[in-house]
């Protein structure tokens, strides 16, 4: 073994402990790739799942407990419609250490949009709903600074077609579009 490669294997071995003791005890920002279980307007027999972004801002924990900002946004097209809804939303992380790793489960609430003609065939629906999560991750350090980040959540959101309106006006639920959503996340988590 060369001297050169017993440097890059100290190197590779100091950055691994001292990632090991990095302070997971600061502000995190994250920001990777997210995937939705359903579009929006994915009845039984056209489930199609969306692609898109997320980023989150987390102060420092108090008692392991952090309050997060998350964001994310999806793209894609199911029956003929194209479909782009964000969500914006606030909450609680609580987080522990297992050895190198942070685990952690969250609850999260806010609002979802989403383009006016995301209905079957470009049907006018809603555009802003409530949306809640929860669900969870684990945090692998990658060095002191940087993590990578896996999580897994369980969404709702309430949407409504309105191109089936009753006497009054208003927007009736079409039956069979979902209100319950998987979504995983993956992407790295910056410490500062």
């Amino acid at each position: 073994m060369s001297l050169r490669q017993l440097g890059y294997m100290a190197l590779l071995f100091a950055a691994a402990l001292h990632a090991q003791t990095a302070n997971p005890s600061r502000y995190q920002l994250y920001g990777g790739y997210t995937f939705l279980s359903n579009s929006l307007n994915g009845v039984s027999g056209s489930h199609q799942p969306l692609n898109g972004g997320e980023v989150a801002f987390a102060i420092p924990p108090w008692h392991d407990l952090r309050f997060k900002l998350d964001g994310f946004a999806y793209q894609g097209t199911n029956l003929g419609a194209s479909e782009h809804p964000y969500f914006i939303m606030g909450g609680g992380q609580y987080g522990r250490n297992f050895g190198r790793e942070s685990a952690f489960v969250e609850a999260l609430a806010g609002e979802g949009n989403v383009n006016a003609n995301w209905g079957a065939k470009g049907a006018i629906g809603d555009t802003a709903s409530f949306s809640a999560i929860l669900g969870g991750g684990l945090d692998t350090p990658i060095s002191r600074l940087f993590a990578l980040r896996v999580l897994g959540d369980f969404q709702y959101a309430y949407f409504k077609i309105d191109q089936s309106r009753s006497h009054t006006g208003a927007p009736i639920y079409v039956p069979g579009l979902p209100t319950f959503f998987g979504r995983i996340s993956t992407g790295i988590v910056w410490r500062f």
